[in-house]
């Protein structure tokens, strides 16, 4: 057996989605084969992540882009490159921000716990509006010298607030708006078109639907933003005589280089660059429409293996047009009484089942079980249906 193999435990069948918590995405070949050849050589970092900063360029029109450990790595860095900008005794400081303006605006109905990833960097976040609405003049008031940029959750429909909106009034101002990204795609245009609206900085998960290594992320937006972002990401071992890129001393660019930098835990291998870039670059060449013919015939073939079990009802729901991400789900709603079992038994049992079936349970409280089609592998639906079909109606054993 492989390490990964003995390590792997039981195998999971992915219902939840591209989700951390079960490994993230099955890699394609090519993903794969750029990882190993990587793992095989030796570069210095700052030149491999200025060759993948030119493919993440293209294929996002930003200025420029940056490989980070994953889209909550690039909001910390996100958040310091707004609070120190180019002041390498800012970066040298960060967390603590006493004496910087090192508020970030967010809109009330946007606060989130991934939020937490820009409170690390010495940032505070100021709640901007009401629970259930925001008026543009709300956030134009909520701007003070302290303020050094504005949040956008990019995958939570806001009515209230548009991101174009709010660009216009933090570029008013001359203040970036950082976009948490992690969640948009699909689709895929989106990889474009947050940075195309004039969002600074913009964070995406490289291993959910862009399907490169679980720990790796992009941040891509403005160009002296992106720098800042990178050196302090870089490694301390740094001396200004011998710098890479010590021609940004000699222009005026920096007075010299950080040291430590907030960043520094959150390294990427080269291994992690290669394959995101390998599956940045094979995203163009995906057949999307095939992808999601597939999510419909696994989701009915789970809703049609259900129908007739007591206390089930299968409904699939599809986002809104304007709703991200865009993928359907398939929510099971579970009558407890005639069930056998309530929503929270149905997901630890199938939790418990061999193969292991992980679910969307954050509904499960209110009685409904989601399946997500888009990590499904060949096969999967069906198995699906064996394990539900096997609880439902069966007791549920004391714990």
């Amino acid at each position: 057996m492989t390490v990964a193999l003995e390590l792997r435990g039981r195998r999971v069948i992915n219902a939840r989605g591209h989700s951390t918590k079960v490994g993230g995405s099955v890699l394609a070949p090519e993903v794969v084969a750029a990882m190993a050849e990587a793992a095989r050589f030796y570069v210095r970092i700052e030149d491999m992540q200025a060759a993948a900063g030119e493919v993440i360029r293209r294929m996002t029109g930003a200025e420029a882009g940056y490989v980070t450990s994953g889209a909550s790595a690039g909001l910390t860095l996100a958040a310091a490159a707004a609070i120190a900008r180019l002041d390498p005794e800012k970066m040298n400081r960060l967390p603590d921000t006493s004496g910087m303006a090192n508020e970030i605006l967010c809109i009330r109905q946007q606060r989130n716990d991934y939020d937490h990833a820009l409170r690390l960097a010495g940032a505070t976040i100021v709640e901007v509006g009401f629970v259930d609405w925001t008026f543009p003049y709300e956030l134009e008031a909520a701007i003070t010298d302290r303020t050094c940029a504005i949040y956008y959750l990019g995958h939570q429909p806001v009515t209230s607030l548009p991101l174009q909106e709010v660009i216009r009034i933090a570029h008013a101002h001359d203040l970036p708006v950082i976009v948490d990204a992690s969640v948009v795609l699909p689709p895929a245009t989106n990889l474009r078109a947050i940075v195309e609206m004039g969002a600074d900085l913009v964070a995406f998960s490289g291993g959910k639907h862009i399907q490169g290594p679980q720990a790796s992320g992009i941040l891509a937006g403005r160009r002296d933003l992106i720098l800042s972002a990178a050196l302090q990401h870089q490694d301390m071992d740094v001396y200004p005589e011998t710098w890479p890129l010590r021609g940004l001393i000699a222009d005026g660019t920096v007075v010299g280089p950080p040291h430590h930098g907030i960043g520094r835990g959150f390294k990427v291998g080269k291994e992690e660059i290669a394959g995101l870039i390998a599956a940045l670059e094979a995203y163009e060449r995906r057949d999307f429409a095939a992808e999601a013919a597939r999510w419909t015939a696994d989701l009915a073939t789970i809703a049609e293996g259900v129908a007739g079990l007591p206390g089930i009802a299968a409904r699939r729901v599809d986002p809104a047009h304007d709703e991200l991400p865009q993928y359907p789900i398939l929510q099971l709603t579970v009558d407890a009484a005639a069930a056998g079992l309530g929503a929270n038994d149905l997901v630890n049992r199938l939790q418990d089942a061999d193969p292991m079936i992980c679910t969307v349970e954050g509904q499960a409280r209110r009685g409904i079980v989601g399946f997500l089609p888009i990590a499904l592998l060949p096969g999967d639906a069906a198995e699906i249906v064996a394990a539900v079909q096997a609880v439902v109606g069966s007791p549920v054993a004391a714990r």
